[in-house]
C-alpha cells in the first residue's frame, strides 16, 4: 500500500528521497523517516497540533506506564479481529507513537502488517519516526486522510477528530474502527483544580454514519501520581490552556495526587 497525494488524490510513489504523483506534486522524506503530507493550504495555523511542551509532557507521562492498561486493551481488541497479521492499520492522532508502536510490536508477528501513524503535529511525528522505525509515520490532516479508498483494514482513533465519511472511505468493506473517548469522570480531579463547577463528560454513545457499533466498554481506574507526574498529565491535556502558572506550580510540588481515569472504548465495523 502507498500514500495518496493530498492535493490531487493520485497515488504517491517513492522516488529517491521524495514521494511524487503523476501530476508531479512532491513531498520530501524527512531524515527521521516520516513524510509531511500536510500542504500549506490545508493548515489552520503555522504549527498545528500539540506544542513541543505538550508532546514532551505526554511522552514522559505515557512512558511512566499510567495508561498502559488502555494500551494493552486496545492491542487485545484488535488482535482478536486481525489474527492473520496482514493488511494495514492506521493510528489517527498518534502523537509521539506510544500506542502505534505497541500495535506494531504486538500485532505484526509475521512482518506482513503495515502500521501507519498520522498526526497534524510535526514535532510529535518527528520524535515518533526517529524512535519507532518499524512504523510508517506521516504529518497529515485527520479530516483529509492521505490513503486510497478501501485501503485500510483497521483504524485506531484515540480522541482525535475525524469525519465518519473519511473513515468509511479509506476502510475496506467490513473494516474496523477502534475509538477511545473520555468517560464521564475522566480526569475529574484535574478538572476540579481548574473549575469551581466540574461538568462531567457526556455519556451519550458515539455514532458513526456508515458503521455498526459492535462493542462498547468502560475502562476506569485510579492513578496515584507524584507532583511531576500530575503536572505532566495536566500539561498534556486541553485543560492546560485554562490553568494558571500558580496552579501548575502548586500541582508540581504536591507529594501525591490521586486522579481517576475513565475511558470509553468502542469498536465499530464498516457497513
Amino acid at each position: 500500500m502507498t500514500y495518496q497525494c493530498p492535493l490531487c488524490h493520485l497515488p504517491l510513489h517513492a522516488v529517491d528521497k521524495q514521494w511524487r504523483c503523476e501530476n508531479n506534486h512532491q513531498f520530501d522524506n524527512a531524515k527521521e523517516g516520516y513524510v509531511n503530507l500536510l500542504p500549506v493550504q490545508h493548515k489552520r495555523s503555522k504549527e498545528p497540533g500539540d506544542s513541543a511542551e505538550m508532546m514532551l509532557s505526554r511522552r514522559t507521562f505515557l512512558e511512566g506506564g499510567h495508561y498502559q492498561p488502555l494500551r494493552d486493551r486496545l492491542v487485545s481488541l484488535l488482535a482478536d479481529k486481525l489474527s492473520d497479521s496482514e493488511g494495514a492499520i492506521l493510528d489517527i492522532g498518534c502523537g509521539e507513537g506510544y500506542y502505534t508502536s505497541a500495535l506494531a510490536q504486538e500485532l505484526n508477528v509475521s512482518g506482513s502488517l503495515q502500521v501507519y501513524g498520522l498526526d497534524v503535529a510535526k514535532v510529535a511525528i518527528r520524535y515518533a519516526a526517529k524512535r519507532y522505525p518499524d512504523v510508517r509515520f506521516c504529518v497529515a490532516s485527520s479530516h483529509r486522510l492521505p490513503f486510497a479508498d478501501a485501503s485500510l483494514d483497521a483504524i485506531v482513533r484515540i480522541y482525535a477528530p475525524c469525519k465518519a465519511e473519511e473513515l468509511h472511505r479509506v476502510l475496506k468493506p467490513a473494516g474496523w474502527v477502534l475509538t477511545v473517548a473520555p468517560g464521564p469522570r475522566h480526569l475529574y480531579q484535574i478538572k476540579a483544580c481548574i473549575y469551581s463547577d466540574v461538568q462531567l463528560h457526556s455519556d451519550v454513545a458515539e455514532e458513526l454514519a456508515g458503521f455498526d457499533c459492535i462493542s462498547s466498554e468502560s475502562l476506569s481506574y485510579m492513578m496515584t501520581l507524584n507532583g511531576q507526574q500530575a503536572f505532566d498529565l495536566l500539561q498534556m491535556t486541553p485543560f492546560a490552556w485554562r490553568a494558571t502558572q500558580a496552579l501548575m506550580q502548586d500541582l508540581s510540588q504536591r507529594p501525591e495526587f490521586s486522579c481517576e481515569t475513565d475511558f470509553m472504548i468502542r469498536l465499530f465495523r464498516r457497513q
